[in-house]
């Protein structure tokens, strides 16, 4: 297995079963396992979900793409995302869940409960 250090510098596409097995490693190699537990990953999921709002928090509205936003702006975005997006998988990993296949599953629920031909534009976003 590759260090969790070493990646190319674009991945086209990077599964959650690659993520999980570097977190994994990453945590290992360091003995951080033993404060991994589901509470303190949650806490600290919930913290990054905190810095993830305050780079929006006094910006308004938007644009897709962030048009307006500098490099160093979007960078900082795709570091806290990325924060956000590594404590959720290594939570759903320490309670044994399948991540992506549960992501999978609510797709299929929000599609039945949410039917097409239900929707006008007007409630497709509320």
């Amino acid at each position: 297995m590759e260090r969790s250090d070493e990646f190319p510098k674009k991945t086209k596409d990077v599964s959650l079963q690659e993520l999980r097995d570097r977190l994994a490693e990453f945590a290992r190699v360091r003995g951080w396992e033993q404060y991994h537990s589901p509470r303190n990953l949650l806490l600290a999921l919930v913290g990054e979900v905190g810095e993830l709002s305050e780079i929006f928090q006094w910006k308004g509205e938007v644009a897709r793409g962030l048009p307006n936003w500098t490099a160093a702006d979007k960078t900082h975005l795709e570091e806290e995302l990325s924060d956000v997006l590594l404590y959720l998988v290594q939570l759903a990993d320490v309670c044994g869940l399948d991540l992506g296949q549960a992501a999978l599953s609510k797709i299929i629920k929000n599609a039945q409960k949410y039917p097409i031909a239900n929707q006008t534009i007007s409630t497709a976003f509320n």
